[in-house]
């Protein structure tokens, strides 16, 4: 983590002590976040970000800010007080207020928090293990991202342990829902297929822009059903995050797999120029408004 974070639109040193256990969303997990890619001091792609917390906020019946501009805004600060112009940015909306635990001295409805680190560097691809029945697919809260992340961390730690580098999780039905931390997509021939969301499976802002914003001549991105057969059946497996973009996978756990597609690689292209060319229009439109 770097030097300095955010809370609730004030710059403080990373060490401060500020949150206390009166807070219902700190000791519960009841929060909402979002990891952000930051390139040339841009935050990529922030208005998916902003509309996808603010979603599972209403859902999850955490009060969260009105405006776009009330994060955005302080989010910048934070990057220019770290230097972190090529980082990744966390942001955390967690709710004070609420039940017999709630603390005295709360002042506020939510906190807003938010910290950067490096970018990290993933590899040439990954090594998956299978978790089954870790997604319910039938929940009302299947696909929110909120701070009650351990049972991900958990199966994280455990492929990580097992010499492997992720997960990926099965839904109730035995079908391919994600992984920890990141969304499954597989091509094969000229059309690549990721599971859809009745999969349980988290709405993924590259996932996303994938679907609805990335365009390659002679290749179809959508979504079908994905079951442990259809991974071996592909010609190539590969999950998208915002800090891996896209990235192949070598092994999964227990499944012979191909790799190797040629569907993946002009898709990658295309959605590098997609952020080079977002980021130049954002620095742009700052210029302008400066």
């Amino acid at each position: 983590m770097h030097p300095f974070i955010l809370h609730n639109g004030e710059i403080h040193e990373a060490s401060s002590a500020l949150l206390s256990p009166g807070q219902v969303g700190i000791v519960n997990g009841w929060g909402v976040f979002s990891t952000v890619r930051v390139a040339q001091g841009v935050l990529f792609a922030f208005e998916r970000h902003f509309e996808r917390m603010r979603r599972d906020a209403e859902l999850m019946r955490i009060p969260f800010p009105s405006r776009q501009s009330e994060i955005e805004e302080p989010l910048l600060r934070l990057v220019e007080a770290n230097n972190a112009r090529e980082s990744t940015l966390r942001v955390l909306v967690v709710r004070n207020r609420g039940g017999m635990w709630e603390g005295p001295a709360n002042t506020r409805d939510f906190d807003l928090i938010a910290f950067t680190t490096g970018v990290k560097q993933w590899g040439a691809g990954v090594r998956l293990g299978l978790v089954q029945n870790a997604r319910f697919a039938a929940s009302r809260f299947a696909g929110t991202k909120i701070l009650s992340w351990s049972f991900n961390l958990v199966w994280l730690e455990e492929a990580q342990a097992n010499g492997l580098d992720e997960a990926i999780l099965l839904n109730e039905r035995g079908e391919v829902s994600e992984c920890t931390s990141a969304n499954v997509f597989i091509s094969q021939g000229n059309r690549i297929w990721t599971p859809p969301l009745s999969s349980g499976c988290l709405p993924g802002i590259t996932r996303q822009l994938l679907l609805s914003d990335i365009s390659v001549p002679g290749i179809s991105i959508g979504e079908r059903t994905l079951r442990l057969e259809d991974l071996e059946a592909a010609d190539e497996v590969f999950i998208t995050s915002t800090t891996r973009a896209l990235l192949p996978v070598f092994s999964i756990e227990g499944l012979n797999i191909r790799t190797g597609g040629a569907a993946r690689a002009p898709v990658q292209e295309a959605f590098e120029r997609y952020v080079e060319s977002y980021v130049a229009e954002a620095r742009a439109a700052a210029g302008k408004t400066a």
